[in-house]
């Protein structure tokens, strides 16, 4: 495949002119007089794991006081597979009061976020989660993100091979750049001995890294708990008589998309072929390899993979892919259809040890006046001296616990008025939301502030309808780059802007699916009345055991209503909801 040659964007030249990504950010954090970062230093902090972002409730009083914007910095911890030690867990926690504001966020794609660090913590926060043997290198940038892979701490060979190929992909897919742990860590410039700064490279990235962001997964077949479907690659372990004897490949999922850009859209990743077990790791990064050579430069909008693969045709990315290879791809094998397993409550681990899953609403680990949720998580790890994982559902598992440590556990979360799992409707249990206002740069609408409270009134309707019991995961972003996953949600609300939204129904809890426009710039307000009558016909029409999603995919085969959020067209913001309220009466 031959390259397009095209004038590269600031953020390629930032890149390209940061000494492998130092910049001049050590200036920076060492003058106590500037308040920010240049614009070429903001995008190489991602890489090292941090975002400036600034307090957007208070920007209209700052600029009638004339001041500046209320800057502090989000850092994202890289966990592969999501897992922690007790100790690390316990030092997380205690950061969060020491450097942040006092709440934990679990990531959509397990990994650990602080908000509110000021600019003059930053350095000791990074230092001290090293310390805690943990990293942000990794957790942002265009480079490969925390690698995600199946939660459930099963004792078995299957899922410990699942989960250390995800830890090995993570070790392989990291920057050779010495920067973070000379700006970070010691301070220290690797010199030669006379004193001159080494020739450093990077053998795989290059001095410009990714077009952009490349997320990866590992999972287990018929188990697609990490959504695996939605990134840039994925390895689906195979599994023969119990035995795990390869990998199917995924690639060119992504859901991102930018309001007003018909060029841009989201996609579930497409079937590349199946590989031996010992190939996992470097078909991850032969897929990383296209997408480094051939991904778009010049326009960030359009720097994804599944933007390559779209441009070139899948058939044309598979051949790319197996002539790279030096080992045999073969076709893609079989498998059970996806499932999606969120592993709250008690569950047995295989070694005679259990491990429990606990809702985190929206990933945010906080007490209020009525629920003291950290304090109980604390509690838990410090009483039980438990493992930790965290699962792509933004909730969280303590490991390997006997039916005692089970018993003090719930006990423990009781004690703290923390919600069990047969006290969560399943409309809330299935919710998701990103943080969006007031911290997230790109938020044009609430998300994360204003899902629990109208979850509260779904929740109401969905009793009056009798549908409580129905599982559909519903999903809530302020913008439209999707960082909770809507575009495979049963329901999806995405911010346009202020109090509006488009709203998506049509995916399915396996997360294996597209959702279509159900509705344009809709006002939250009315959201809950635009989306009865679709909630009337499913009551009246489902068949047994049909979810909201399969019943919509079901009935709107027979429309010519659809408005697709895949493939080349965009959906356009005029409603389906006119036509679908029609079927079934």
């Amino acid at each position: 495949m031959a390259k397009e040659k095209t004038e590269p964007s600031k953020v390629e030249i930032a890149k390209q002119n940061s000494n492998l990504l130092r910049g001049t950010i050590d200036e920076t954090l060492n003058n106590p007089e500037a308040e920010s970062f240049s614009a070429a230093d903001l995008h190489l902090l991602k890489f090292h794991g941090s975002y400036e972002q600034d307090d957007r409730d208070l920007r209209k009083s700052r600029r009638a006081e004339g001041l500046g914007k209320a800057y502090s910095y989000m850092i994202r911890i890289a966990l592969p597979g999501g897992e922690l030690t007790n100790d690390q867990y316990i030092n997380v926690d205690r950061m969060a009061d020491e450097f942040g504001n006092g709440s934990i966020r679990l990531t959509t794609r397990q990994a650990i976020q602080f908000h509110g660090i000021l600019k003059g913590k930053l350095r000791e926060t990074l230092r001290q989660v090293n310390a805690a043997m943990m990293t942000t290198l990794g957790g942002c940038g265009d480079i490969c993100r925390n690698v995600m892979a199946t939660a459930a701490p099963i004792k078995d060979k299957v899922h410990q091979t699942i989960r250390q190929t995800a830890r090995d992909i993570a070790i392989d897919m990291r920057p050779a750049s010495k920067a973070y742990y000379e700006l970070w860590i010691d301070g220290k410039k690797e010199v030669t001995t006379q004193q001159e700064p080494k020739q450093e490279s990077e053998p795989f990235y290059g001095d410009t890294y990714l077009p952009k962001k490349y997320k990866a997964g590992v999972t287990l077949q018929g188990d697609n708990q990490i959504d695996i479907y939605s990134y840039d690659s994925g390895l689906i372990g195979v599994l023969e008589e119990g035995e795990l004897i390869g990998w199917n490949i995924v690639a060119g999922g992504g859901l991102g998309l930018s309001h007003g850009r018909p060029n841009t859209f989201a996609q579930i990743a497409d079937q590349i072929g199946f590989v031996a077990l010992e190939n996992g790791v470097a078909a991850i990064r032969t897929i990383a390899a296209i997408y480094r050579d051939f991904g778009n430069r010049a326009d960030r909008k359009q720097a994804r993979l599944k933007y390559v693969i779209d441009k070139i045709g899948l058939e044309a990315f598979r051949a790319e892919f197996k002539q790279r290879c030096d080992f045999d791809v073969h076709e893609w094998r079989e498998i059970p259809q996806a499932k999606n397993e969120d592993w709250l409550g008690k569950h047995e681990q295989g070694d005679g040890k259990f491990f429990y899953g606990v809702f985190v609403e929206n990933g945010r680990i906080k007490d209020t006046d009525s629920i003291k949720q950290r304090t109980a998580f604390l509690k838990i790890a410090q009483t039980l001296r438990c493992a930790i994982t965290l699962t792509a559902q933004q909730s969280i598992l303590f490991n390997d616990l006997t039916a005692e440590q089970i018993v003090t556990l719930e006990s423990i979360l009781t004690e703290h008025h923390v919600p069990l799992i047969d006290q969560i409707s399943n409309a809330r249990r299935y919710s998701m939301a990103c943080p969006a206002m007031p911290t997230c740069g790109l938020a044009v609408a609430e998300s994360e502030r204003f899902l629990p409270d109208f979850m509260t009134e779904l929740e109401d309707k969905f009793r009056e309808l009798g549908l409580e019991d129905t599982k559909l995961t519903i999903r809530m972003t302020g913008c439209p780059n999707g960082c909770a996953r809507p575009y495979t949600a049963d329901i999806a609300f995405v911010g346009r802007r202020p109090g509006i939204y488009h709203i998506f129904v049509g995916g399915r809890l396996a997360g294996d699916r597209m959702a279509d426009l159900y509705a344009g710039d809709v006002k939250i307000e009315e959201a809950i009345a635009t989306l009865e009558p679709l909630l009337m016909t499913y009551r009246e029409n489902r068949n047994q055991g049909e979810g909201l999603g399969d019943y919509y995919q079901r009935v709107l085969e027979r429309t010519d209503a659809r408005r697709r959020v895949t493939g080349k067209e965009v959906p356009t913001i005029d409603s389906i909801q006119p036509k679908l309220v029609q079927i079934g009466v």
